[in-house]
């Protein structure tokens, strides 16, 4: 089965109603966003994106270049969030249980 691609005004009513339905989501635009230019992805960050997955290639989708991305957020006044690697991480919290709940 072959997905019909979304088009922007789709893709920013999906993105406000996730926001608004789970507030506290990071909501990201992927794979497929090549498609919409600089000033439709500020829609989608404007609905309520939060994040991006970036790098050359998601699976087997081509994904915007990492400089692109870089022009995108000074051009648009984002400030990209740092990683967290923090020992407080929910997530590293929640690997650590993983993995002393399997010894």
């Amino acid at each position: 089965m072959f997905l019909q691609p979304v088009e922007i005004w789709e893709m920013i009513r999906m993105i406000g109603t996730a926001r608004i339905v789970m507030p506290k989501a990071m909501v990201r635009l992927s794979a497929g966003r090549v498609r919409f230019s600089m000033s439709e992805q500020a829609l989608c960050f404007l609905a309520g994106a939060n994040s991006i997955f970036t790098g050359e290639k998601l699976l087997t989708t081509p994904n915007n270049d990492f400089d692109a991305d870089q022009l995108m957020f000074k051009t648009l006044g984002l400030i990209p969030k740092p990683p967290s690697f923090s020992e407080d991480d929910s997530e590293s919290e929640n690997c650590e249980k993983v993995a002393s709940a399997s010894h």
